[in-house]
């Protein structure tokens, strides 16, 4: 079953924030209104078994990351409307099916065993799997849909045999990952692109046992060049927080609590004695990316988990003063990825050309910030560059937004509408 039409709960929330905007920002209210609907409409499949399906937008496959960024702003509503929640519960259900039936290690998926996708890649592929390339985040987003849906909506039916089983994979993955020599996992593609591949005979680079988990890629699906994604070791330490209240307050399980608290201590430990680097200054700020030996990047891409979202993941506080500096940083051109031109600045990323800036990062950037004139120039500089789509998109050209990424981007698209949100204080209980 797809939306054929917006739920009343959606549409009445669209007009409360239409009238928040008023004259004075109408243009947002426009973007808002689009970009709401648009994912309900366009990427949402509700099967029988009561699971549902995501389209990520104008690729024909669910990712875990950007189906949980895809849902999140209607928890604000699913707390009244009980047929959204369940929407959103069937996509927690359907997350950790692909998890526990097909691959731990999947990134993406098809809605069936049709062969799609990158089915020549030289690791353990089959038929369902779109995609295999192994991100800590695949693993942490799932989880935190789960566990925000139940604090926002008391719902606890996303908790079944399933979830039970997926949560404990995840942390056998996590675990196996502390020591990625002992892994089984590889992958190597037949690409020109080396952000497409993994090195070292598809083990990529190597890493020291420090405590961290080890990444493959980036969640822009880009090669890490150093194993310790420090962005999402932080989402996996707060995620891991949630395992150890879910199987606490609502299931019981000592044991995955136990092995909950361990690992969330050990990736911890690692983050404080190996993730931090130097800035230009001299000033101490966090890592991109490390590899146990001494080695980091000093840099942050525009996809999220990334080191400008760790408040809003819930690693820290936007007060804090390494992260501060750490934004700072990375807010200026020693990120080589920041991109300043003549209509927008921000974070781009290496998955697109240079100069290009992701909406994704600008969006993020407003919702870690206290200032609200910041958020209102963040989201007047998003509405101005949409190339008259009224949608967002996946990088666009700082000095030309009619050059950009992806015709529609629903990731990008929700993210644009949680910023609006944030703007006027509405914002998912965390």
């Amino acid at each position: 079953m797809v939306y054929k039409e917006i739920p009343t709960s959606v549409a009445t929330f669209m007009e409360t924030i239409t009238d928040l905007c008023g004259e004075t920002h109408a243009d947002w209210a426009k973007n808002f209104n689009a970009a709401f609907a648009n994912t309900l409409l366009t990427t949402v499949k509700r099967h029988e078994d009561g699971t549902t399906f995501l389209l990520t937008g104008d690729i024909p496959a669910m990712w875990l990351r950007d189906s949980t960024a895809q849902v999140r702003p209607y928890l604000v509503i699913a707390k009244e409307d009980e047929d959204l929640a369940s929407m959103i519960s069937g996509l927690v259900k359907k997350q950790f099916y692909y998890i526990i039936t097909i691959d731990p290690y999947a990134n993406a998926f098809n809605e069936s065993a049709n062969g799609a996708g990158h089915q020549t890649d030289d690791t353990e592929m089959n038929d369902w799997i779109w995609e295999r390339k192994y991100e800590i985040d695949s693993l942490c987003y799932p989880i935190q849909l789960a566990y925000l849906l139940y604090k926002n909506t008391g719902r606890t039916d996303q908790f079944n045999d399933d979830f039970v089983t997926g949560i404990k994979k995840a942390l056998e993955v996590f675990v196996t990952e502390q020591n990625h020599e002992e892994s089984p996992y590889r992958f190597e593609r037949d690409t020109w692109r080396k952000e497409d591949t993994l090195t070292h005979d598809g083990k990529g680079a190597p890493v020291k046992p420090v405590g961290l988990t080890w990444s493959g890629f980036r969640p822009s699906d880009d090669a890490c060049k150093y194993g310790y994604l420090i962005p999402s070791n932080m989402f996996a330490v707060v995620v891991l927080g949630y395992i150890q209240e879910i199987f606490t307050t609502v299931l019981e399980d000592a044991a995955i609590v136990a092995q909950a608290k361990k690992l969330q201590a050990d990736i911890e430990a690692g983050i404080k004695a190996y993730g931090l680097t130097t800035n230009q200054a001299g000033e101490e700020v966090y890592a991109y990316e490390v590899d146990g030996f001494g080695n980091g990047t000093l840099m942050d891409d525009s996809n999220v988990p990334n080191l400008i979202a760790a408040p809003y993941l819930g690693y820290g506080s936007m007060e804090d003063p390494l992260y501060l500096q750490t934004r700072k940083t990375l807010l200026s051109s020693e990120n080589p990825y920041f991109y300043e031109g003549k209509y927008a600045k921000g974070i781009g990323s290496s998955h697109t050309p240079e100069n290009y800036v992701w909406p994704i990062a600008m969006a993020m950037e407003g919702m870690t910030t206290t200032d609200k004139e910041e958020k209102k120039r963040i989201l007047d500089q998003l509405v101005a560059t949409d190339a008259g789509t009224n949608l967002m998109h996946e990088g666009f050209d700082v000095d030309d937004p009619s050059q950009y990424t992806r015709e529609w981007f629903s990731w990008a698209n929700m993210m644009f509408c949680e910023l609006v949100m944030d703007y006027f204080d509405i914002r998912v209980e965390k």
